[in-house]
């Protein structure tokens, strides 16, 4: 007889909890008793990329409680390099002005998606599970929101001349969001 590891176990939970609030006593009577189990469920969301959301994802979950809304990805039990390592992390967020790449939020900023202070997170541009490496030039600084949107779907970044034909292609409104969003992030160069 083969015995299931706690990793396996929540696995195991999870799928037959899809769509269900999950609190976090009972991911530990899953894994029985291990008082690791929070380690685990952390590998699943980060090394795995299961679609795991806590409180600090919605605003509809409070702290130890966690929700899976869909099926992991296919590829669940591939397991990935060791996470990013400190150095990396911090020469990312340096290059990139602590500022999230893809909506332009910073710590301390409240996202409008879930009125929480926002976090940056370290994301992949091409993601591991598309054969993205861990170096800097496929990593970028994301806020929590944009990052789990992200997982597995984003491409690179777009280039000056599209953003720029983005912006000449949008209405006065949205132009002059731009330039706001632009002039509070760059103050008067002049």
């Amino acid at each position: 007889m083969v015995r299931k590891g706690s990793k396996e176990k929540i696995r195991q939970f999870l799928i037959a909890n899809i769509g269900r609030v999950i609190e976090s006593h009972e991911l530990q009577e899953a894994a029985e008793g291990a008082v690791q189990y929070s380690r685990r469920l952390r590998e699943l969301r980060e090394q795995e990329g299961w679609p795991i959301l806590s409180h600090l994802d919605s605003t509809d979950l409070k702290p130890g409680q966690y929700l899976i809304r869909e099926e992991p990805p296919e590829n669940y039990g591939v397991s990935f390099s060791p996470l990013i390592s400190a150095r990396l992390r911090a020469a990312v967020l340096d290059r990139n002005g602590f500022t999230c790449q893809m909506c332009g939020l910073t710590p301390g900023d409240i996202d409008p998606s879930t009125s929480r202070k926002v976090r940056l997170h370290v994301g992949h541009i091409v993601d591991r599970s598309h054969g993205g490496k861990d170096e800097l030039s496929n990593l970028r600084a994301l806020c929590s929101t944009c990052n789990q949107g992200a997982k597995n779907i984003t491409t690179e970044k777009p280039s000056t001349i599209w953003l720029l034909t983005q912006i000449r292609r949008a209405g006065i409104d949205e132009q002059r969001s731009v330039y706001d969003w632009l002039f509070k992030k760059f103050g008067d160069k002049s």
